[in-house]
């Protein structure tokens, strides 16, 4: 962009192969109240026609930068996009989303206010852009999404799952010098980002207003790569656990609650990073009270758990309603989220 004004906000958007959907994209950043904006997206080896499109956009819109590069996956894509960045904030977009018309001015207004100066990156509500019969599962992890607004709250819940969606966030471009962008590897580069910053201090919020519509195509990368299956996630949350356990266990034997084969498994991969699992914990009174498949670990039912203190537990089941049961048994006997326990499913 031939211009010496550096814009206030950057918006970046890495795309790849997004023809049906990318003007759409770029036409919901050009409807913002906030004009003090630069696109810049990235296009990283279309195939389909999205590059051709990108170039006609940008002949009528001097705020759009285009960037092309050859297929190197998502996370380079967006390195480079912000390497381009020169606003002081940096607003995450993807190329199947919408973004509502005050997404950009509620969200600079939020970082500004004096009460938020602490705050390095703040997300959004969202709305699913799908069909919520037939994807329930991701609808379901919506609404979840949508009930963590506040620092303290992201950050109990950051080892469940991801605690904002990629595409909400804005940030302090600063933040990227200091703790570095986003990774490449197989594990989810935005899940990876969020936690490695939160894991370094960096507090997090949203605004508590709808301004996304986070649209879920079948072609989405989570749907479609390795990268953004379960199991990715469950290894790329044991390594920021295991560093937690490190500050807050306190040398407290580790406790899972969850005996099953599947719960066990996830875990596993917490042994990876030295964390040894000394017990578990189960509502299944056929599993409890004997060492769990020959090992000798042993199983506790809820009714055996020690005093506060004197161990820290890990839940790590999935049902959300069974993620509810045990953060209200724990917090009944006196055990402190953050403190006593995490929930990690």
């Amino acid at each position: 962009m031939p211009s010496s004004h550096h814009p206030r906000v950057s918006v970046i958007l890495p795309v790849r192969n997004a023809s049906s959907t990318v003007a759409r994209a770029i036409a919901s950043v050009r409807a913002q109240t906030f004009s003090d904006w630069e696109l810049i997206a990235v296009d990283d080896g279309s195939t389909d026609g999205t590059r051709e499109i990108l170039h006609e956009l940008a002949k009528v819109e001097p705020r759009l930068t285009l960037i092309e590069q050859a297929h190197a996956g998502v996370a380079v894509a967006a390195n480079a996009a912000i390497a381009a960045a020169r606003g002081e904030w940096v607003a995450r977009m993807d190329a199947d989303d919408e973004a509502m018309p005050a997404r950009l001015a509620e969200q600079v207004g939020f970082l500004q206010a004096p009460e938020n100066r602490g705050v390095g990156v703040v997300g959004s509500l969202v709305e699913f852009g799908g069909d919520c019969a037939a994807r329930a599962g991701y609808a379901l992890h919506v609404d979840w999404l949508n009930t963590l607004l506040t620092p303290e709250a992201i950050v109990l819940n950051r080892f469940v799952e991801s605690p904002l969606a990629n595409p909400s966030a804005m940030f302090r471009r600063e933040l990227v010098a200091r703790h570095g962008g986003y990774r490449d590897g197989d594990f989810p580069e935005d899940y990876e980002l969020w936690l490695r910053w939160l894991d370094a201090g960096v507090l997090m919020a949203k605004v508590p207003r709808v301004l996304l519509r986070w649209n879920d195509p079948p072609g989405r990368l989570t749907r479609t790569d390795a990268r953004y299956d379960a199991e990715a996630f469950f290894r790329v949350k044991a390594e920021w656990i295991a560093r937690e356990l490190a500050r807050v266990a306190d040398g407290r034997k580790i406790f899972v609650w969850g005996a099953g084969r599947h719960t066990r498994k996830r875990a596993a991969h917490l042994t990876a990073h030295g964390v040894r699992i000394a017990g578990y914990i189960d509502v299944d009174v056929k599993k409890t009270g004997r060492g769990l498949g020959g090992t000798g670990v042993p199983v506790i039912g809820e009714g055996a758990l020690p005093e506060p203190g004197e161990i820290f537990v890990l839940s790590y089941v999935t049902t959300r309603g069974a993620r509810d049961y045990n953060r209200a048994k724990l917090v009944a006997r006196g055990y402190g989220e953050g403190r006593d326990f995490f929930l990690c499913a």
